[in-house]
């Protein structure tokens, strides 16, 4: 059980790591304007509306790599079911990502595309990271 508790946590402290890192990259591409209040919905939205293409890619990336890899990594370490750490550090991901939906606005096709970006993270993360039957 304890094992299974630190995979968990360790899984999401992966997660969060690799989104951070990701999202840190998109950043260096692609920085903010100076003076940007990250805290005013209406300065956000603007500022959401005017970025290229290819800074709004960086994060449904960021959400994907970083669920995949936090699920593999909880996957290989723990014992549980593969869907207990898929669900656990997908749905952790996922909540996350929903707040940050719900807080800044985002064009429609960005929230399919980083919803589904983090189910199939976590799935393909279940996946890779399940451990092989010995016989086969």
């Amino acid at each position: 059980m304890v094992k299974n508790i630190i995979a968990g946590v360790v899984g999401i402290i992966v997660a969060v790591g690799i989104i951070w890192a990701i999202e840190s990259l998109g950043h260096r591409f692609y920085p903010p304007p100076a003076g940007l209040d990250f805290a005013d919905a209406e300065a956000m939205r603007v500022y959401v509306n005017t970025l290229p293409l290819g800074a709004l890619l960086f994060v449904p990336a960021a959400w994907f790599i970083g669920t995949l890899g936090g699920t593999f990594v909880a996957c290989r370490i723990g014992t549980a079911s593969r869907q207990v750490f898929a669900l656990a550090v997908g749905g952790l991901v996922l909540a996350a990502t929903v707040v940050n939906l719900v807080m800044i606005p985002h064009p429609m096709w960005f929230s399919v595309l980083g919803v589904a970006a983090v189910l199939v993270g976590a799935w393909l993360g279940a996946i890779f990271g399940g451990r092989r039957d010995s016989t086969g």
